[in-house]
């Protein structure tokens, strides 16, 4: 026979309590847990899968500041000699210089050629650093929160993966180097089979890569040989 729902039991005496299994505990499923945004949302396996980031930009403050100078530079003697000639004098020589210059000399000139080139450069660079994102040495790392972003410099994904491929039976030295698309490793291995050792670096820079938690993760490429010899 039931108790009625509300009662208490009686003094001195026990009372099974439910039971929460492991997997329940794990997943936050059990009575009184308050529901999370990943159990509310989607999954976070889906969210990881779409939380890829884009490059980090860099602030170009030095090539910005040189332009910004240069401009500011050129307008105040524009603008000097505006008001000079405005003012009854006669312009700057520099000024009437160029113009005189650019009115005899054709086409075809080699200064002419030559300063066209290097202002198509100049504006070339510029385009370039306008529309590049720049700090390639900083690798986007995938997002979990979208107001969070978070960057894995080259030089610790390298150093992180050449300590995990020195772990392996049998090498001796590792070099690594990380890109955005592909990352290199070179080993040098004094014993063992060099298919062995090449077989067990795959898996452990496989693991090492997923690890570093990059929002693109770069394709793995593994060289391993013999030592040099000596004298």
């Amino acid at each position: 026979m039931s108790e009625p729902e509300g009662t208490q039991p009686p003094e001195g005496t026990t009372q099974r309590l439910p039971v929460l299994g492991r997997q329940e505990t794990e997943n936050g499923d059990g009575p009184g847990r308050s529901p999370t945004p990943a159990a509310e949302g989607r999954p976070s396996a889906a969210r990881d899968e779409d939380g890829r980031a884009g490059r980090f930009w860099s602030a170009r403050r030095v090539p910005a500041g040189i332009v910004a100078l240069l401009l500011l530079g050129l307008s105040g003697l524009f603008l000097y000699d505006v008001v000079s000639v405005r003012a009854g004098r006669p312009g700057m020589y520099w000024r009437r210089e160029l113009a005189r210059q650019l009115a005899e000399r054709p086409l075809d000139d080699t200064w002419v050629r030559v300063g066209a080139g290097v202002a198509a450069v100049l504006g070339l660079w510029l385009l370039t650093l306008a529309v590049t994102p720049g700090l390639r040495a900083v690798l986007p790392m995938r997002r979990t929160h979208a107001d969070v972003r978070a960057g894995l410099h080259r030089a610790a994904a390298e150093t992180a993966l050449r300590d995990r491929a020195v772990e392996v039976a049998g090498v001796q030295s590792a070099e690594a180097r990380v890109r955005r698309r592909r990352a290199k490793v070179r080993a040098v291995s004094h014993f063992r089979e060099l298919d062995d050792v090449r077989t067990d670096l795959d898996a452990v820079l496989g693991d090492a890569v997923n690890g570093l938690g990059l929002s693109k993760p770069p394709s793995l490429s593994v060289r391993v040989r013999r030592p040099g010899r000596k004298g």
